[in-house]
């Protein structure tokens, strides 16, 4: 089974570490991988380190020009394999194995997507910490189109910092839309379970990913999520449950912070997971705000500003 490695980059040379080159000298020397390297005019460096190490697959775009969904699409069509996987740029795998342990998910013919484990980085705080545990837990499982009146939107997720495609399902279901605001892996995944496929979560595929987001940084990209479930209500129709989840990641953390006796973090708890709540649900109304208070909300402001030029 060929693998196409696909990681737009931006500006990464802080994330091109030792570690970080050694991985992708792993990839290199692989015959069986393959990989593509979408640059959006990094000014840092980031294309000629890629290049100093023999990668010849660096496509150099307009910031402008990027899409979250679009230009995966483009990426992805220039290389010819089996499997294509996506990472982001600060999504460091434990190893090159855990790409492998990512593709055995494919020996299911059902099989359309298959994401893996998020680590987070050493120096993760408690909240991102906390996220990474409860949304990739140490237990693999494939969800298909019937679990989606139990597990609700839960059954679509995937994260395009570490999954894979098997390229015949995502040529079935017309890969990734262009214009999306984000969430692109997440439309993937309704629309490959709409098509009868199945999605596999593999805790056994390891990779180190983590933000360390303020609390404003929450809100905006919250804001973000609600106006993507709005403007994709019709696909989202029937995974509901949406609120549940949250509810049950909130009483999760909840329990976390007395286990760990961080009673000095309360107020943050409060803090963040209020912002949360208040900026999806603004999000979800971006249409009644004004423009100029849309973009300053978001945390893609280029990407509305487009949107409200056309």
């Amino acid at each position: 089974m060929t693998i196409c490695v696909v990681i737009p980059f931006y500006n990464a040379i802080g994330f091109l570490t030792p570690r970080y080159m050694a991985f992708l000298g792993a990839l290199k020397a692989d015959k069986n991988i393959t990989c593509v390297f979408w640059d959006s005019s990094s000014t840092d460096g980031t294309e000629q380190r890629l290049e100093d190490i023999g990668f010849d697959q660096v496509h150099v775009i307009s910031p402008d020009d990027f899409d979250h969904g679009g230009s995966r699409t483009l990426a992805a069509q220039t290389c010819d394999s089996d499997v294509v996987v996506f990472l982001t740029q600060d999504a460091l795998p434990v190893s090159k194995d855990d790409l492998y342990r990512l593709t055995l998910a494919f020996e299911n013919p059902a099989v359309g997507a298959a994401y893996g484990r998020q680590l987070p980085h050493e120096d993760a705080h408690f909240f991102a910490r906390h996220l990474r545990g409860f949304n990739y837990p140490g237990n693999s499982h494939i969800y298909s189109l019937s679990d989606v009146k139990e597990q609700g939107i839960k059954a679509a997720f995937l994260s395009n910092a570490f999954c894979a495609y098997r390229r015949s399902a995502m040529d079935d279901v017309g890969w990734f839309p262009d214009g999306i605001l984000i969430s692109e892996d997440l439309y993937a995944g309704v629309k490959l379970l709409k098509a009868g496929y199945s999605l596999a979560y593999v805790s056994e595929a390891c990779v180190f990913h983590s933000h360390n987001y303020s609390v404003l940084q929450e809100f905006r990209r919250y804001f973000d999520v609600g106006a993507f479930h709005r403007m994709e209500s019709g696909s989202l129709a029937d995974f509901t449950q949406v609120g549940s989840e949250g509810w049950k990641y909130v009483k999760s953390e909840w329990r976390l912070l007395f286990k760990e006796k961080r009673y000095a973090q309360f107020f943050e708890f409060f803090l963040r997971n209020g912002l949360k709540f208040l900026g999806y649900h603004l999000g979800r109304r971006y249409r009644w705000l004004p423009s100029q208070l849309v973009i300053k909300f978001s945390m893609h402001p280029r990407w509305w500003r487009q949107y409200f030029a056309q």
